[in-house]
């Protein structure tokens, strides 16, 4: 009896956590179709505030600036993270405790300590060489280090999860080190691959406080406009946005989340 009543309480409270965190979005949801000119009212269901979007030229550069640097920024973390997640696996036996270190530090940091950092050091090498002025660029850069991270990560523990004499069946089998990367190992690591680069992608659209520390006049993304026009009111029109936001990311993460549960046959 008791451990029934204590398993309806946790359930209980279980339902109340999810409540409490996806009531809110489900708010901005539905006032995203407001008839009304104020998000104060709900009067009616209308796509208004979405047409309006698509002829909105801030808005539909903010979304290009972010799609851009999200494709590009998760494509290039994917290849470096991928390479030391291997490296990690190759070199686990070994005494590695500082570079596993340098590999969390960029998840536990904050992101306006690290926001600020990488605008001063852009700033000091501008300074100095004239390049990587504030823009895409210093965004693309940006969004890579705090990404690496996380595709290292999932490479690794898809690496220590094979069978160590797969790769000595490799060997056997006379195949060249470029023949086990590309007929072995990437085959074997596609599902992690693919979900870290849907987790990266993910990671990037999200972020603002880093984006808005490196960020150029002309390189605003859609979270950098949410909350430069969120200032003068919540409208619909931002409701629609956030609602574009949270379908785009709910559908990245249920991809990651699809890809790295994949078994191989």
């Amino acid at each position: 009896m008791k451990k029934r009543t204590l398993r309806r309480g946790l359930t209980a409270i279980w339902w109340l956590i999810l409540i409490f965190l996806y009531l809110p979005l489900a708010v901005v949801v539905l006032f995203s179709f407001n008839s009304a000119n104020s998000a104060a009212s709900f009067t009616g269901v209308s796509l208004r505030w979405y047409k309006r979007l698509m002829g909105n030229e801030e808005i539909l550069s903010a979304l290009s600036n972010s799609l851009i640097l999200a494709i590009v920024s998760s494509a290039v973390a994917l290849v470096i993270g991928c390479l030391i997640g291997y490296g990690m696996y190759r070199h686990r036996h070994r005494k590695l405790g500082w570079l596993i270190v340098l590999i969390y530090l960029p998840i536990v940091l904050p992101d306006i300590v690290f926001g600020i950092s990488e605008m001063a050091f852009f700033v000091q090498i501008h300074r100095m060489t004239g390049l990587l002025q504030p823009g895409l660029g210093t965004m693309i850069i940006a969004h890579v280090t705090f990404q690496i991270p996380f595709v290292a990560l999932i490479v690794y523990s898809r690496f220590v999860g094979l069978d160590p004499t797969l790769f000595e069946a490799a060997k056997d089998l006379y195949a060249s080190p470029a023949q086990r990367a590309f007929h072995f190992m990437l085959p074997t690591i596609k599902p992690a691959l693919i979900s870290a680069f849907f987790l990266s992608f993910t990671l990037s659209v999200d972020d603002f406080v880093i984006s808005f520390f490196t960020a150029g006049p002309d390189s605003a993304t859609l979270p950098i406009y949410i909350w430069g026009a969120i200032k003068k009111g919540v409208s619909p029109e931002i409701n629609a946005i956030a609602t574009l936001m949270i379908g785009a990311v709910t559908i990245a993460a249920i991809l990651s989340l699809l890809f790295s549960h994949r078994r191989q046959p």
